[in-house]
C-alpha cells in the first residue's frame, strides 16, 4: 500500500485555481490529415493552458499545463465547457488528452479554493467542473478520453463519464479525497458503487492506485492501449471517416495487459470486509482478517479524516440509487459545505499541503465521535437559489 500522504504532496500541491495566467484563444487547427506530434510539438509552444483545436469534422481538448501535471483551474473548465458545448453540435467526435508523458490530469487546486473559503469563486469552481462532468456523461458524440498518466480528482471527473476511455501502460489513477479531509467528487457517487462488488467502496476510502492495467480490470478504462501506441491512435482518430467506426479502431488499438489485476488476490477479502454496514464494520472487519493485506488497509484508513470517511461512506451508499445528475446535485451540496470550517477540508490541506506537517488534527478525532447529526449535515439542501442546476 503506498503511502497516501506522499503521493498527495505530489499530485495536489499546484497552485493553479488564481496564479496562473487567463487562457487565451483557441488553437484552431484545420487539416484534412492530422498528425498528433505537429499538434504537440504546438501546444508546447502555447501560453494557452486549453487548447481546443479542430481538424475537419473532429475536436480535440489538449489540457496543457505539464509543468502543473495538468491540474485544472476555473478558467481552464469554463474553457473546456465551451468547447464541449461547440463540438456537440458540429463535429463527430471529440478526443481530450493531456500535454506530456506524466499526467493527463492530476486534478485542481484545493489548497487554494482552501485558502479563498466558501466565497463565490470558490463554489463556482465546483458549480461548473460539476456541470461539465455532467455535459460529458451525457455527451451526444462519441467522448474518447486518453487517460495517459496521472489522472486524479478532477482528471477523473473529464474521463470516466466519457463512453470511451483509454487507459496507458503509464495511467495512475486514484480518488485520495479522504486524506485531506475531503470526498471522492466529480460524480465519484455514480461511478464508485458501479464498480464490481465493493472495489469502489474501497478506492473511495482508502485513495488506493490503480496502474494502467488495473483501471481496465476495474472498469475505470473502456480499453488499454501501450503509450507507444497513443500518437498512432489520435492520427487514426483524427481521420476516422465515420464515427460509427470508432468502437472497431479502439478495438485494434486495444491490448489485453500481460499481468492480471493487481487486486485480484484480495477482491474476496475487499468485497467481505468492506460490505459492513458502517465504518466502523469496516474497521472491525480487518482488525479480525489479521493478514498483512488487512493490517495496511486498516492502518491506511486510520489517517484518513474518520468524518470524511464517514460521509464518503453514506454518499457511495445513495449514489447507488441515483443517476448522474442526482449524484452531482448532491455532491455539490458537500463541497459547499466542506468549505466551511466545520468540515475537515481546510485542516487537511494544511496538514498535508501548507504546512506540510502531515499531521491533521481532525475534528472530531475518532469515528465513534462522528455524530449522524454531523453527517447529515452535510447533506441537507442548499437555499434553492444555491443548489446546483442541471438539465
Amino acid at each position: 500500500m503506498q503511502n497516501p500522504i506522499q503521493r498527495l504532496v505530489y499530485t495536489f500541491g499546484q497552485r493553479t485555481y488564481s496564479q496562473l495566467p487567463l487562457i487565451g484563444g483557441s488553437a484552431v487547427v484545420t487539416a484534412t490529415k492530422v498528425q498528433p506530434m505537429m499538434a504537440q510539438q504546438s501546444t508546447r509552444q502555447s501560453s494557452s493552458s486549453v487548447l481546443a483545436t479542430e481538424s475537419s469534422n473532429k475536436g480535440m481538448i489538449i489540457l496543457n499545463r505539464p509543468k502543473a501535471l495538468n491540474a485544472i483551474n476555473l478558467e481552464m473548465v469554463r474553457k473546456i465547457y465551451k468547447h464541449l458545448k461547440k463540438c456537440e453540435k458540429s463535429k463527430s467526435l471529440l478526443i481530450i488528452k493531456g500535454t506530456g508523458d506524466k499526467a493527463f490530469c492530476a486534478g485542481g487546486d484545493v489548497r487554494a479554493l482552501v485558502e479563498a473559503g466558501p466565497t463565490d469563486e470558490s463554489k463556482s469552481f465546483f458549480r461548473e467542473e460539476y456541470t461539465t462532468n455532467a455535459l460529458i456523461g451525457n455527451y451526444k458524440i462519441p467522448y474518447i478520453a486518453i487517460i495517459d498518466g496521472i489522472t486524479m480528482g478532477g482528471g477523473v471527473g473529464l474521463s470516466v463519464h466519457g463512453k470511451y476511455r483509454v487507459a496507458t501502460d503509464r495511467t495512475m489513477f486514484a480518488m485520495p479525497e479522504t486524506a485531506i479531509g475531503l470526498f471522492p467528487d466529480v460524480g465519484g457517487s455514480y461511478f464508485l458503487p458501479r464498480l464490481q462488488g465493493k472495489l469502489g467502496l474501497y478506492l473511495g476510502l482508502t485513495g488506493y492506485r490503480l496502474r494502467g492495467a488495473d483501471a481496465y480490470y476495474a472498469g475505470i478504462a473502456t480499453h488499454y492501449c501501450d503509450s507507444s501506441k497513443i500518437p498512432e491512435l489520435e492520427t487514426a482518430l483524427l481521420n476516422c471517416p465515420d464515427a460509427d467506426d470508432v468502437p472497431e479502431l479502439l478495438e485494434n488499438f486495444h491490448t489485453q495487459p500481460e499481468k492480471p489485476f493487481s487486486l485480484q488476490p484480495v477482491l474476496k477479502q475487499i468485497n467481505k470486509n468492506f460490505a459492513a454496514d458502517s465504518v466502523e464494520g469496516i474497521l472491525e472487519n480487518l482488525e479480525n482478517d489479521g493478514s498483512d493485506w488487512a493490517k495496511k488497509t486498516l492502518a491506511t484508513l486510520c489517517k484518513m479524516s474518520p468524518t470524511s470517511m464517514k460521509v464518503t461512506y453514506r454518499q457511495l451508499e445513495l449514489g447507488s440509487q441515483l443517476s448522474l445528475t442526482q449524484c452531482l446535485i448532491m455532491e455539490y451540496r458537500l463541497a459547499v459545505r466542506h468549505l466551511e470550517d466545520r468540515a475537515d477540508f481546510k485542516e487537511g490541506v494544511r496538514a498535508l499541503l501548507i504546512d506540510k506537517d502531515q499531521q491533521p488534527r481532525w475534528q472530531p478525532a475518532q469515528l465513534s465521535e462522528v455524530t449522524e447529526e454531523h453527517v447529515q449535515w452535510f447533506f441537507r439542501k442548499l437555499p434553492d437559489t444555491e443548489e446546483l442546476k442541471l438539465k
